[in-house]
């Protein structure tokens, strides 16, 4: 249970810093060639979905741990 809840931390970790990183490109990218909002819109649904993905299969206990080779 433990290891579930450090997974959920983690996970909300990695999407604050990729939603950063992608909010980060999108600005750079419209202060020199202008977006249009609807490929803006498809940028943040595709990773909303990835994002969603990932979730779904961390709670049905697929990811979220880093398997070492011995």
């Amino acid at each position: 249970m433990v290891s579930l809840a450090i997974s959920i931390l983690w996970l909300a970790i990695g999407i604050i810093v990729v939603c950063g990183c992608i909010w980060l490109l999108l600005y750079a990218i419209k202060l020199f060639i202008g977006i249009p909002p609807h490929i803006e819109q498809l940028v943040w649904v595709i990773i909303l979905i990835l994002c969603l993905i990932y979730a779904l299969t961390l709670l049905a206990g697929g990811g979220g741990t880093m398997h070492f080779p011995r």
